[in-house]
């Protein structure tokens, strides 16, 4: 199987426009979540900061997730960076599982809509494990550099 490249949201549903005010003439569409998943060894988080990628300009974060598959064999603490906020403070993996970073206050309106240019993402961390690997998980619904999902009328 390949990788297909798609520029924009990518709207679905079965009424484009309204055309009026009953089940099947009002506008249905609505944006894909997509992610971007980076894996980080533990030489990596050792590192302590580093640059996971870019979200594109308007889009909406869903979750940001840690996907521990091999636990780190000392403490080790990670905290993601979205358009120079914090999500949250910084996790500590203590087992090799799943974390969902809950978004703190101060993160809320960089959820809603990252910015009107593509908005860096990177990480902090702490530990000097030389085992270990997470997987960093960004869920995203993207819109245009506005913030807008919705396309203008025909």
């Amino acid at each position: 199987m390949g990788f297909a490249t798609h520029l924009g949201p990518w709207l679905l549903g079965t009424v484009k426009n309204t055309t009026g005010s009953t089940a099947g003439t009002v506008r249905n569409t609505g944006a894909t979540i997509v992610a971007q998943t980076v894996n980080l060894t533990a030489a990596q988080v050792a590192g302590l900061t580093g640059t996971l990628g870019f979200i594109p300009a308007g889009a909406l974060i869903t979750s940001v997730q840690f996907l521990t598959t091999t636990l780190f064999a000392s403490a080790t603490t990670l905290k993601v960076t979205i358009a120079g906020v914090d999500v949250n403070t910084a996790s500590t993996i203590t087992t090799a599982n799943t974390i969902v970073v809950t978004n703190s206050a101060t993160f809320t309106p960089v959820a809603a809509n990252v910015g009107s240019t593509d908005a860096a993402v990177t990480f902090t961390a702490t530990g000097t494990s030389v085992t270990g690997a997470v997987t960093v998980v960004i869920a995203y619904v993207v819109r245009d550099a506005s913030g807008s999902g919705v396309q203008t009328s025909a």
